[in-house]
């Protein structure tokens, strides 16, 4: 079965998330999103898979997002994405995506809904 997912190997949720979709027999396709960034046409087609604006898929604690002032209402969809792509620190993760669908996978047991 295939399956991609967007992943960090420092962090535990993509560590754990990646052995629950091994374990059901998921062999997955690893996308190192800090290294492999995802265009802005990806993003934006990854968070309408996922049903979500921008700011429901960022990492809003990190410094990044009060430096650039990400929380300002104004900034439009097209620019958030943007500031994601420049700065994929800011993507929330791990994102999976399967035939049933995307999602971010927090908690890893959420990936169960993919299968």
């Amino acid at each position: 079965m295939k399956a991609k997912i967007y992943y960090n190997g420092d962090c535990g949720t993509c560590r754990n998330t990646l052995a629950i979709l091994m374990e059901a027999g998921y062999e997955p396709e690893l996308v190192n999103y800090l290294q492999d960034t995802p265009s802005e046409k990806e993003l934006a087609a990854l968070l309408d898979q996922m049903g979500l604006e921008p700011r429901e898929a960022m990492r809003a604690k990190e410094s990044i997002y009060k430096e650039l002032n990400l929380d300002n209402p104004d900034l439009s969809r097209e620019e958030l994405i943007a500031a994601m792509v420049a700065n994929p620190v800011l993507i929330q993760r791990p994102i999976v995506v399967t035939d049933k669908g995307a999602a971010i996978c927090r908690p890893p047991e959420t990936v169960r809904n993919l299968f």
